[in-house]
């Protein structure tokens, strides 16, 4: 098939990528490039690969792509990742992650394309501390401008999926992490005890608790489930099939992976790292675990196989 992946640079994207040309298809990835190219550079002469710089929420853009390409299946990817970078600025969620999602929908809608995968998040939640998230649990309410414009972006799906008679999967997702990491708690814990490995900073009180998929878990699945596209729209929660680690406990991780000793932890202190961050949640994964699909990795092993890629990338 012929595949445009939006966002295809990026961490998750990139490695999606992968995935879809081991299996033959050819790719067409879009993406701004806000993290480089270097995930994607050695594919630039794959003769099944495909690129665009460009803006994802410029309309005309994504209109030529379609012009220019016959697509099959859209995986949308293209968004802030960054939620605590984008609670500095909303405007960088609206525009990244919102605006990307009315502008490919729009292009798939001139160029009848009806088979869509989005990757959404489990900060469309919001705060439910002590609730089993399952897909049909109601009331969501973001405390994010990233979980705003993915809940958001759900919504305008969802009426293109009646008017236009489209197939999509959506994945709800906590935190990815694994090769080609750019941000979050490993990634900011090994840089900073590579400038001082006697001291870490922990932000909150390092009780926080989430569940972590390891990326190349998460690719399986989003390979498995959208090999064929029902009609109509398919909500999956997406996580380890485990309790989720604390932040503390990946420090830990990070310290012993490192060969590190007598590492004080410094707590900025707070039940969280920032305004908009969510503490805790517990994930239902139920529903997709019944089409077989399995987590290799619980969250700690995901943890600390991340920080051994990145040991042996050099960082």
């Amino acid at each position: 098939m012929n595949i445009l992946v939006a966002g295809g640079a990026g961490f998750i994207g990139s490695h999606l990528i992968d995935s879809l040309l081991a299996e033959g298809h050819s790719v067409v990835c879009a993406d701004k490039l806000i993290m480089g190219k270097q995930n994607i550079e050695y594919l630039k002469n794959n003769p099944k690969f495909k690129f665009y710089e460009m803006d994802l929420a410029d309309q005309d853009k994504v209109d030529q792509v379609f012009n220019e390409n016959p697509i099959d299946v859209v995986y949308h990817l293209a968004a802030n990742s960054d939620i605590q970078k984008g609670g500095n600025e909303p405007s960088i969620d609206f525009n990244d992650t919102l605006l990307t999602t009315r502008a490919l929908l729009e292009g798939m809608r001139k160029a009848d394309v009806e088979k869509l995968f989005f990757a959404s998040t489990s900060a469309v939640y919001g705060e439910m501390l002590d609730v089993d998230l399952a897909e049909t649990t109601g009331g969501l309410m973001p405390v994010s401008y990233y979980g705003g414009a993915k809940l958001a972006s759900e919504a305008l799906i969802s009426s293109y999926v009646s008017m236009c008679d489209m197939s999509v999967v959506i994945f709800r997702f906590p935190n990815v992490i694994g090769p080609r990491l750019t941000h979050g708690a490993v990634f900011d814990f090994i840089r900073k005890l590579r400038k001082n490995p006697a001291e870490l900073e922990i932000l909150g009180n390092g009780t926080q608790c989430k569940p972590y998929i390891y990326v190349l878990d998460l690719v399986e699945a989003i390979m498995n489930l959208t090999r064929k596209f029902e009609p109509g729209e398919m909500i999956y929660n997406i996580s380890v099939n485990s309790p989720g680690t604390t932040v503390t406990h990946i420090a830990e991780i990070v310290v012993e992976e490192l060969g590190l000793k007598d590492v004080k932890f410094n707590y900025t202190g707070g039940d969280r790292g920032w305004k908009g961050d969510v503490p805790r949640f517990r994930y239902d994964i139920s529903k997709v675990l019944a089409t077989g699909w399995v987590p290799k990795h619980t969250s700690d092993e995901a943890v600390r196989q991340t920080v051994k890629d990145a040991v042996a990338a050099g960082m």
